[in-house]
């Protein structure tokens, strides 16, 4: 293969990837001792792949990884022996009190640093899964097909805004998200909105 067949071949951008096989690592690392425009190429097409990836990123949706390590702590502590209640179901007359066995717990409290959004998972079966949520700022956009989405209103404020609906949220404050309707939370007091999050199966 001559240099020229090699920079047109496809080769380069594959071996950047890490796809080639054994003898093509060879042959191009070959080519890369003879001919310096070979690693100079090779440089440009990481760069242009770093560029492309970096134009192309999707950010991680903040909610799913303060719910997965919040799992992963339930699946612990249910291994670990500890029992179950299941708590009220959220309803226009929710109190506050009503959550006071899980929300005065010293595991259920906040820790001192966290990012977006934190989460304590109270319990979690076939009915649904109920949950104590910290928000930091806000809450990104989402829909639910399948789960009525709940929330009680524990300490601070916010706004949840359900498509062109905005509801303005204090403590004690209980609202229900219908199906298949965006919403979002915008947290609008200095310090986290806390609340009980419950999703329940439609």
């Amino acid at each position: 293969m001559k240099k020229e067949e090699l920079l047109s071949s496809g080769l380069l951008e594959l071996y950047v990837l890490g796809e080639t096989e054994s003898q093509e690592n060879i042959l191009i690392e070959e080519f890369i001792k003879l001919y310096p425009e070979i690693r100079e190429e090779l440089d440009c097409i990481e760069v242009a792949l770093e560029q492309y990836a970096s134009a192309n990123a999707i950010n991680p949706d903040p909610i799913i990884k303060p719910f997965l390590l919040a799992t992963l702590d339930y699946i612990d502590r249910l291994n670990t022996g500890e029992t179950f209640i299941a708590p009220p179901i959220l309803h226009n007359g929710s109190r506050i009190e009503d959550y006071l066995p899980w929300t005065k717990r010293k595991d259920m409290e906040l820790p001192n640093d966290f990012d977006e959004v934190y989460a304590k998972i109270i319990n979690n079966d076939a009915q649904g899964m109920t949950a104590i949520a910290w928000i930091k700022t806000m809450a990104p956009q989402e829909v639910h097909y399948h789960e009525y989405e709940k929330f009680l209103i524990l300490e601070g404020t916010c706004s949840i805004h359900i498509e062109d609906e905005v509801h303005v949220l204090v403590p004690g404050d209980y609202l229900t998200i219908p199906l298949r309707k965006k919403h979002h939370v915008l947290v609008t007091s200095a310090i986290p909105c806390k609340v009980i999050l419950q999703r329940i199966a439609a």
